[in-house]
């Protein structure tokens, strides 16, 4: 959570319900955006953001930070978006986030929980600036890199085996997406998390069940129920939960799974409070507004 101020269940649903509003405001500002992303998690990072992550205050700029350069030995003045999540000690948690097409919905939940001041988001998809439409590790709430989808759980993964090995108290939480999830690479990292009986280990899932092109029943026939059967077949202690429930979210972090890894597959809808996505469902994974639809999400967003 942020600092130790606690909030309460209507604190929490409230800012998932400003991410979006949020969130709608920049692609009506840019005219598109990753919507679908947004009403998919919203409720999941206020909960994690909120309520389940020990984080200690941020050390990134409220108002935003310029792009320096790719972190790297080469590039001293560089720094990861991991600074707004706070120090990185052995008491603290380290939050992994996956999908980089989410970035919009981790910006506004920084702002949420005051990690990010509310005119940063007037920096967003700007030349120059760090907060990028499609994210990367030097974003605000990004730690590394993920490449191709499928690599963040790995590096995850080799942290929680890290702080294991040093008696690091913290967790590692690592969210990702099942589009994502169809990827080789997520099953080898929950099975080797399992056989080094990772229990710092906690991996959150967005089952919206849509990926770039298609409906993931469409293109590998997998369903949520699906994947928790995989994560229970790779060793992982699994739970399935409503994921616009922020109760249920935060409360699955609870579950015990000593000497394995925990993963929580939740459930969520890709127009949650934003029906009128539901229109556009055919091409919603990246939404571009035409005239029309504009004045239409404008006269919803002055509802909201």
């Amino acid at each position: 959570m942020s600092g130790t101020q606690k909030y309460s269940t209507e604190d929490i649903s409230r800012a998932a319900v400003n991410v979006r509003k949020r969130a709608l405001r920049l692609a009506l500002d840019h005219k598109h955006g990753y919507l679908s992303q947004v009403c998919s998690i919203a409720e999941i990072l206020a909960a994690l953001y909120m309520r389940v992550l020990h984080m200690g205050e941020s050390l990134g700029d409220p108002a935003g930070e310029q792009f320096s350069g790719v972190p790297g030995p080469g590039n001293k003045n560089a720094l990861t978006g991991a600074r707004y999540h706070g120090p990185v000690s052995a008491e603290y948690d380290r939050y992994i986030h996956s999908p980089p097409h989410y970035g919009t919905a981790v910006y506004c939940m920084l702002v949420e929980c005051g990690r990010l001041a509310p005119e940063a988001l007037e920096h967003f998809d700007k030349d120059g600036w760090k907060l990028e439409l499609i994210s990367a590790e030097h974003s605000p709430g990004f730690e590394c890199m993920t490449g191709s989808l499928g690599q963040a759980i790995s590096v995850a993964g080799g942290i929680a085996h890290a702080r294991k090995k040093k008696g690091d108290k913290g967790r590692v939480i690592c969210l990702i997406s099942d589009g994502e999830a169809e990827e080789g690479q997520i099953w080898e990292a929950v099975q080797s998390a399992a056989a080094l009986k990772l229990d710092n280990f906690i991996i959150y899932l967005v089952a919206n069940g849509q990926q770039c092109e298609a409906d993931t029943i469409d293109v590998l026939g997998l369903t949520p129920d699906d994947f928790a059967n995989r994560f229970k077949a790779f060793g992982a202690v699994t739970v399935t939960v409503d994921g616009h429930d922020v109760d249920a979210i935060a409360a699955a972090a609870d579950t015990p799974h000593t000497g394995k890894p925990l993963a929580v597959v939740c459930r969520t809808n890709a127009t949650q409070g934003i029906p009128l996505l539901e229109r556009n469902r055919s091409h919603y994974n990246h939404i571009k507004f035409d005239a029309g639809e504009l004045a239409e999400y404008e006269a919803f967003y002055a509802q909201m």
